[in-house]
């Protein structure tokens, strides 16, 4: 029994008629009645009561007629499923990103690619920079979006923005004004991120500071972006933060400008060379096209 003597089959007993189950299939009657001919023979069973006025299934023909529809449907099914998956518009995909980039085009590039393909399902995973190398080479996400770009020659990376580094002040701190003269404060605690491992955001942040002379040796270490802005709410210190950061108001904070401009810190699109399923593919483009409108 095949896929074809199935789809005769299924023909002959919703018809109930040689002629029109062959005019249905776009063949001839003698080669219909033989192919069902020998689909009995091959099941050991007769499906099919012929009589001179009337064609009717026994009970063996209406079960193969049960099961028959029901694998037509899932054959159906799967093809389309293959399809939908094979043109990205279903499936998975797994994202991961460094807290900052909630700050600035993700949530974008993000609600693009939703309304473009709804039926794919969005892991979004927050890690550090080292994490999402390591996450990546060993295939436990799809794409990184990363502060800075990662460097391996198995990644391939794209840079979608590029934004100046701004300070983050406790709202306590009289700045005179809408920027900072870091040079001007009173050793102050410089707030960190993350701790380890490293190198990091950290070190492009101190790397900056060191290029202008400024005193870091007062150093408070965190994690993330989150608890580095809560540590700021509460006076302990400042924080080097992209600028995109500065669009979200919180409380115990002010973000200001800095009046000698430190740098810039660049948000990078990565994904393996290897990697060529239509799920990243998609999503780079989409990624790409978003960080084009909003440069």
């Amino acid at each position: 029994m095949n896929f074809k003597q199935l789809t005769y089959f299924i023909a002959v007993a919703e018809e109930l008629h040689f002629g029109r189950a062959a005019e249905r299939l776009d063949m001839a009657q003698p080669p219909l009645s033989r192919q069902i001919k020998l689909l009995e023979e091959s099941l050991g069973a007769v499906l099919i009561n012929r009589c001179r006025n009337a064609t009717s299934l026994t009970q063996a023909g209406e079960r193969l007629l049960e099961r028959a529809q029901s694998i037509m449907e899932q054959l159906n099914d799967t093809r389309l499923e293959v399809k939908r998956l094979g043109q990205g518009a279903e499936g998975r995909l797994r994202v991961g990103f460094v807290g900052s980039a909630t700050f600035g085009i993700l949530p974008n590039i993000l609600k693009s690619y939703r309304a473009t393909y709804p039926d794919v399902n969005l892991s979004l995973i927050p890690m550090n920079n080292a994490k999402l190398h390591r996450a990546l080479v060993t295939r436990e996400i799809d794409i990184a979006f990363t502060r800075p770009a990662l460097v391996d020659n198995d990644i391939a990376t794209r840079n979608l923005t590029e934004e100046d580094l701004i300070v983050a002040v406790p709202d306590t701190l009289d700045s005179g004004g809408r920027s900072v003269d870091l040079a001007t404060l009173d050793r102050p605690n410089y707030i960190l991120y993350p701790e380890y491992p490293r190198p990091s955001y950290a070190d492009l942040v101190l790397d900056c500071c060191e290029a202008q002379g400024l005193d870091t040796s007062r150093r408070v270490w965190t994690m993330d972006i989150q608890t580095a802005l809560s540590l700021v709410a509460i006076g302990e210190g400042i924080c080097i933060v992209p600028a995109s950061v500065g669009t979200a108001q919180r409380n115990g904070v002010r973000f200001r400008t800095i009046r000698k401009p430190l740098g810039v810190t660049t948000l990078a699109l990565n994904a393996r060379i290897d990697e060529q399923g239509v799920h990243v593919c998609n999503f780079k483009r989409i990624a790409q096209m978003v960080a084009r409108k909003a440069g």
